[in-house]
């Protein structure tokens, strides 16, 4: 079977968009069964309430809810099972540091396949108060009314 190329988004965190502003991303490779990238190919995945801890030195994802594979069997596994997220061991070092000392989280952003591996994109953020949401909130709006103009004279 050949390899394939590009990426292609499985899912991605929306809400953290809205809870959150994300100062830096990073990509890491996630540790799963064979059931789990089955499941996640056919877009049973959830990012919503994940988020990102490290014990022993390693990094861990939590929260994520992988559905289990309708035709898998006794192999199936929990569907929120912490998974291990591959890095390097200075990079977790160094996010580590950062995530004890700013008080900043570390939250998965979106899942998605790069050449048939699939790999997570992390977040470091920071909390959004209650005014920052509603200011992004009417961002938001004012960028789609805009949108919405131009559309609009360019029909005509």
């Amino acid at each position: 079977m050949p390899k394939q190329k590009g990426t292609k988004e499985i899912c991605s965190n929306r809400k953290a968009f809205h809870e959150y502003f994300v100062l830096e991303r990073f990509e890491a490779g996630i540790e799963l069964a064979g059931t789990e990238v089955k499941s996640i190919r056919g877009g049973n995945v959830n990012l919503k309430d994940a988020y990102c801890t490290v014990k022993n030195g390693e990094l861990f994802v939590r929260g994520v809810h992988i559905s289990p594979y309708e035709h898998g069997n006794i192999f199936n596994l929990d569907p929120v099972r912490p998974r291990r997220l591959l890095m390097h061991k200075r990079e977790i070092v160094k996010l580590n540091a950062r995530v004890m000392q700013d008080g900043v989280a570390l939250i998965p952003l979106s899942l998605y396949f790069k050449d048939s591996r699939v790999k997570v994109e992390l977040g470091l953020c920071k909390g959004k108060k209650l005014h920052d949401k509603r200011d992004s909130e009417a961002e938001r709006e004012a960028r789609r009314d805009m949108d919405r103009v131009l559309k609009e004279r360019s029909y005509q």
